[in-house]
């Protein structure tokens, strides 16, 4: 019996059932054959997000244009203000600051004081009067507490023109009128509903492990308050100073209501006085003293900004 030859290529017709064994390739030979389509598909977003981009600073750009051309014609002559819009001035006249500082009966920094004064009772007021009641409404447990807090907050809905005439017959039967109690009394008494509910929200967030801790210690109410709550409520306290800085400041209404003399006039009382009855007005010095005026702003908002946000961030306003 003969064995039958094998032929060389016998291994072909019959293949293993294991795969063949591929050669070994590199990793840049691997990834140059994935495909680069990830990397197209985050083209969408990113232009998207250039274009969001570009939108909010040409809306900002719009904002601001009214502001940046009244300080571009604060630096013009006055028979160029409205002959020339652009923001870049071709003429610079200083003298719009210097006519605008002495132009009223008094010069411009006696109504920056009477402002300042108007705004640190405002501030000191708000600071004392809104966190304590805020503290009694978030931490104290009293009789109607529920019925007293919703109609704190249903006095935010009312407006300054309902209230502002029987203010104004009980502070003149007070002789209140021209002086600066009108303004700064009713902030000790907690009149601002809207910073009450925002420390009332910021409280409310501390956790009362610490006033339980407190108590075990021997604090009452007030060392809990003054030693724990506020030191930790820095953020709320800020912006209710920033905020009621602000508006005390640009406050026009009320201030033309109780202050009637001259030289009771604060800032935005004395910039209305720049226009006369027959509407004409010396635009210069009218928008260089509006530029003064917003300088004390931009700097509280500047310097406070990082405290506004936390601060309304960490009270639940959204």
């Amino acid at each position: 019996m003969t064995d039958t030859p094998v032929r060389p290529d016998a291994h072909t017709e019959n293949p293993s059932p294991w795969p063949p064994v591929r050669e070994r390739r590199s990793l840049t030979e691997v990834a140059a054959e994935i495909p680069d389509k990830p990397r197209k598909a985050k083209a969408g977003p990113q232009v998207r997000r250039v274009l969001k981009h570009v939108l909010l600073i040409a809306f900002g750009l719009i904002m601001l244009y009214p502001l940046l051309w009244m300080l571009a014609s604060s630096f013009k002559p006055n028979d160029l203000i409205f002959r020339d819009t652009s923001l870049i001035p071709t003429e610079i006249d200083l003298t719009n600051y210097s006519e605008g500082w002495n132009a009223l009966l008094h010069p411009f920094h006696h109504y920056l004081l009477n402002s300042a004064i108007i705004v640190l009772g405002s501030v000191i007021g708000n600071l004392i009067s809104c966190s304590m009641a805020a503290y009694a409404f978030a931490r104290l447990k009293f009789r109607g507490r529920p019925i007293w807090f919703a109609v704190m907050l249903m006095s935010i809905m009312l407006p300054i023109h309902v209230i502002i005439v029987p203010q104004y017959i009980l502070f003149s039967e007070l002789e209140w009128i021209n002086t600066y109690l009108p303004l700064i009394v009713p902030k000790l008494l907690a009149t601002d509903a809207f910073f009450i509910f925002l420390m009332v929200q910021f409280f409310r967030g501390l956790p009362k492990e610490l006033d339980e801790a407190a108590r075990l210690d021997g604090c009452g109410h007030g060392r809990i308050f003054l030693q724990i709550m506020l030191p930790l409520s820095l953020p709320a306290l800020a912006t209710t100073a920033i905020f009621t800085f602000i508006w005390t400041w640009n406050d026009f209404f009320s201030q033309l209501i109780f202050l009637t003399r001259p030289d009771m006039y604060t800032v935005p009382i004395a910039l209305r006085t720049f226009i006369d009855s027959t509407s004409n007005s010396s635009w210069g010095p009218l928008f260089a003293m509006s530029i003064v005026s917003l300088v004390p702003v931009f700097i509280v908002f500047l310097f406070g900004q990082k405290y506004l946000v936390k601060g309304i961030a960490t009270t639940g306003i959204k």
